[in-house]
Formats: structure tokens, C-alpha cells, sequence
């Protein structure tokens, strides 16, 4: 049990750590918005990992195999997605920096917490990757001596709660940043740079 419990964080911080374009959004938002809605785009993120560390766990190598015929695909679509963020967060942007200075607008309301967690959820199980990757770590480190459904279970919840704790340090991050930058030039140099980096990531996941 301990070592499905050690697993499971390992694996849950292995996918979380690496900065990627999920990661910069999510600050982003954050920023943007509130720390209550970036507390649950944080959590769509862990859930998807969740998730995936189920499917890993229950279905570890035909998941893998059905998966690799169509990652290509997937990787295109999720750039294609990030591509479209990038744009829409860049757009939003400018759109409310100019409305500012004209003072002809109000800006657009943020987005709900439920809309943030559930934006974020698809957006992370677009990643192929992830399965892959607890797919792989389920069945490198004994899948067949680890089938009981409570070592699954321990292994899954702590993948998850170990995805959520980072998320959530990344949200409470980009609330302090948020904070930081009141002004509306500051604000919009941060959604710019995000949408510029999460252009970049999208560019080099099918470069």
C-alpha cells in the first residue's frame, strides 16, 4: 500500500512539475481573474491527470497501444487548441487595454469557476502524452504485481492529489502576479508573454 501511495505522488508530480503550456495558461488565468477560479482550473487539470492515471492503471499497455496510432492526430489537435487560446487571450488583451483608454467599454466578464475548471479538464486530457506516460510507468514498474483495485485506487488518489497540489501552487502563483501587476499595462505585457510562450510550446509539439 505505502508503495502504491509513493508511486502515485512520484507519478502525479512527474507529470505536473515540467512547465508546459497548460501550466502558463493556467497562471495566466489566473492572473486575469481570481484565485477561486484558478483554485478550480487547477483542479481540472488534476483531475484529468487523475484520470489518466486510472485509464494507465486499469488498462496500462492496450490504453498505450490504442493510443499510439492516433498521437499524432492528438498532438495536432491539442496545438491547434493552444494556437487558438494564445490568440483568444492575446485578442482579449489588447481588446481590454484599448477599451480602458477609450473608456467606450466595460471588459468582458471573466470566466466561471465551473467554466475554468471544465475548460481546463478538456484541455489537459487533449494531452496524449500523459496516459503515455503513466501508461509506461505503471507497466515499468509491475503492473501484473499491482492489479488489486485498493493498490490501484491509492495509486490513482495520490497521482491526483499530488497533480492538484502543484496546480493549486501555480494558481496561488499567478494570483500573486495578478496582484503584482494592477496596472493595465502590466496586465496585458503577462497575457501577451503567455500567449507568446504557449504559441511557442503549441509550434514545438508538432514541429
Amino acid at each position: 500500500m505505502t508503495a502504491a501511495l509513493v508511486a502515485g505522488l512520484v507519478a502525479g508530480y512527474g507529470i505536473a512539475v515540467p512547465v508546459g503550456a497548460v501550466a502558463t495558461y493556467l497562471v495566466s488565468l489566473t492572473a486575469r481573474t481570481s484565485l477561486r477560479t484558478g483554485v478550480c482550473a487547477a483542479l481540472g487539470v488534476a483531475a484529468a491527470d487523475g484520470l489518466y492515471a486510472l485509464v494507465a492503471t486499469v488498462g496500462g499497455a492496450a490504453v498505450a497501444a490504442v493510443l499510439r496510432p492516433v498521437l499524432t492526430p492528438l498532438r495536432w489537435a491539442s496545438a491547434l487548441v493552444l494556437l487558438v487560446l494564445a490568440a483568444r487571450g492575446a485578442a482579449t488583451a489588447v481588446r481590454q487595454y484599448r477599451a480602458h483608454r477609450l473608456s467606450t467599454r466595460s471588459a468582458p466578464p471573466p470566466p466561471s469557476p465551473a467554466r475554468a475548471f471544465l475548460s481546463l479538464l478538456g484541455i489537459t486530457l487533449l494531452n496524449p502524452t500523459t496516459v503515455i506516460y503513466f501508461a509506461a510507468l505503471v507497466l515499468g514498474n509491475g503492473a501484473d504485481d499491482a492489479v488489486r483495485p485498493m493498490q490501484q485506487g491509492v495509486f490513482v488518489l495520490a497521482a491526483f492529489a499530488a497533480s492538484a497540489s502543484w496546480q493549486v501552487l501555480l494558481a496561488a502563483g499567478g494570483a500573486l502576479l495578478g496582484r503584482a501587476l494592477t496596472g493595465h499595462r502590466g496586465r496585458l505585457a503577462t497575457a501577451l508573454v503567455s500567449s507568446a510562450v504557449m504559441t511557442a510550446l503549441a509550434v514545438r509539439m508538432v514541429a
